[in-house]
């Protein structure tokens, strides 16, 4: 993200691979069941979609407080 004059403007569009929200800072990295990178903007949507590849067909994780 870069400073304008007056206001912010976004360089690339960067988005979760869980749940496509921009991500702004480093994320949270992770890697798919064949090896190739995924971007994560929180440690819920990292852990979601790890249950989702090792095929639980109803993941069920609770919220992070404060969300």
């Amino acid at each position: 993200m870069r400073f304008a004059d007056r206001r912010y403007y976004v360089e690339r569009y960067i988005k979760c691979d869980c749940c496509g929200v921009l991500v702004y800072d480093a994320g949270i990295a992770g890697a798919a069941p064949d090896g190739s990178p995924r971007l994560f903007c929180s440690d819920w949507c990292r852990d979601w979609t790890a249950l989702v590849d090792r095929g639980d067909k109803d993941p069920k994780l609770p919220l992070p407080r404060g969300a």
